[in-house]
């Protein structure tokens, strides 16, 4: 067969996951690196490869998004700057302006809830009038606790209930997911900053919804709870310490509900220091199906996988907004 032709990606974002991808990317043959989008003064300027700690790639950090993208016209952006849908908004409108397809690792992307459905309106006609397509993905949400159990319920007649729990030990994370389950804080100071929406986990209403409709169980309901998880013992991280009766992270709890009943249920416990890190999930269903992933699934590298994974894929996908259920079976992307 004659070659595929290589598919232009521009990295857009070059936090932690942003580096990571880019560096997976530029291991692709399939994937042609030509841009990459950073406002950072720090990395402006300077050759990617210098910023991943390699050689030259002949790419230059830019914050001129506009020139970026038009190098990757008809190619794709692996977007990876925040959590929020309505943060990225003028962004991800910019790469459709260009024609470029979209994998964003934006939490509130993988899902419209009633919060987001202006914004994912204004993104789909975007898109759609482009003729490009956006995708929410990533590991949690977008994999472990919403993708992964729809997928498990292929094999079911019929499924009455659903349960995922999912336990991380932060400690192994990156420093800005431990800031963000609050490690080393007050319990007081856990309460001040969850009023204020700046602490925990992005996306669980998401996933929770994602997951109720892709097993048909509709929702009268739903709730999420976040309470501190607090230390027993000291620990230490490369980037907290964590004294005992100080929060070590979260407990983020999901409930969706059809009447009384509670049908879909979703546990996330990430902390430092987690005792048997793992994800479960349990399919009431004929039959039923459960599965445990030892260890759990790996935020962090997984994450940028399925970002560089999904590029192909959503290069081929019909115009739009897409999810995870609407697209082609994310693989791993040879070399």
């Amino acid at each position: 067969m004659p070659d595929m032709e290589k598919i232009k990606v521009v990295q857009f974002g070059l936090g932690p996951i942003g580096k990571s991808a880019a560096a997976l990317a530029l291991t692709k043959s399939r994937l042609e690196l030509v841009g990459a989008i950073d406002i950072d003064p720090a990395l402006l300027g300077k050759d990617l490869g210098e910023v991943l700690g390699r050689e030259a790639v002949g790419v230059t950090v830019t914050d001129d998004a506009a020139s970026a993208l038009e190098l990757a016209r008809g190619g794709c952006a692996i977007h990876t700057t925040s959590s929020s849908v309505e943060a990225v908004s003028e962004q991800l409108e910019r790469a459709a302006a260009h024609g470029v397809n979209v994998v964003s690792s934006t939490e509130e992307l993988l899902y419209p809830v009633e919060r987001t459905k202006a914004v994912f309106g204004r993104l789909d006609r975007a898109f759609s009038e482009a003729g490009a397509s956006l995708l929410g993905a990533g590991v949690n949400p977008g994999f472990v606790m919403d993708s992964l159990p729809s997928f498990v319920s292929a094999v079911c007649h019929e499924v009455r209930r659903a349960r995922v729990l999912r336990i991380v030990d932060a400690a192994k994370r990156r420093g800005p997911l431990q800031k963000k389950v609050g490690a080393g804080i007050t319990v007081e100071e856990f309460g001040r900053l969850k009023k204020k929406g700046k602490l925990g986990h992005v996306g669980l209403l998401q996933s929770l919804f994602f997951l109720a409709d892709s097993l048909g169980l509709r929702l009268d309901r739903a709730e999420e709870s976040l309470d501190p998880v607090v230390a027993a013992r000291e620990i230490k991280t490369e980037f907290a310490e964590v004294a005992p009766g100080k929060v070590a992270g979260i407990k983020n709890v999901g409930r969706g509900f059809r009447g009384e009943e509670e049908v879909v249920r979703l546990d996330l416990r990430m902390y430092v220091g987690a005792e048997n890190p793992r994800d479960e999930i349990r399919i009431d269903g004929r039959p039923p199906m459960n599965l445990v992933i030892e260890g759990g699934t790996s935020g962090d590298l997984a994450t940028c996988a399925v970002l560089v994974n999904a590029v192909p894929v959503v290069v081929a996908a019909k115009p739009g907004v897409r999810t995870m259920r609407e697209v082609s079976l994310v693989h791993i992307l040879g070399e």
